[in-house]
């Protein structure tokens, strides 16, 4: 016959969780314009990747 399950404690749950955070995304700096950017991804700024222009910049 099955036992009920015991009460886990608030600290033995809290513990497990601990690595349940999300890591903070990296940021690089594009070598085109100098702003922050993800890694292997078109600069949102000027457009460029690995030196070339590959999507058109938004005007502002």
């Amino acid at each position: 016959m099955a036992l009920p399950k015991g009460k886990h404690s608030k600290a033995r749950s809290r513990k497990r969780r601990t690595n349940w955070n999300c890591a903070t995304p990296q940021v690089g700096v594009c070598a085109q314009c100098s702003q922050p950017k993800l890694p292997y991804r078109a600069c949102p700024n000027c457009g460029y990747y690995k030196g070339r222009p590959v999507i058109s910049a938004q005007a502002s």
